[in-house]
């Protein structure tokens, strides 16, 4: 579910709010109850969870085995280098 900033016009008061795309539009301010509340252009926010997600499954595997080759590839250099 997205993200999205919220300003009154009226009063100031800005919020975040989770917000289906379905949901009514949201008008009335919480903190004034004015007419005046209004969805602010911003970069998208949220976030992917669960299995099958690069941030959850393939990050720090790649980082591992990018670790892991540059020890091996050390680990061959040291031995060529003493003989």
């Amino acid at each position: 579910m997205p993200i999205f900033d919220f300003t009154c016009e009226a009063c100031g008061c800005s919020k975040e709010l989770l917000r289906k795309i379905s949901d009514p539009i949201l008008m009335a301010c919480p903190e004034c109850h004015k007419e005046t509340f209004k969805k602010q252009v911003s970069a998208p926010s949220f976030q992917l969870t669960g299995s099958g997600w690069y941030v959850t499954d393939f990050k720090n595997k790649a980082i591992e085995g990018s670790a892991k080759a540059d020890i091996t590839e050390t680990k061959k250099d040291a031995a060529a280098s003493s003989t």
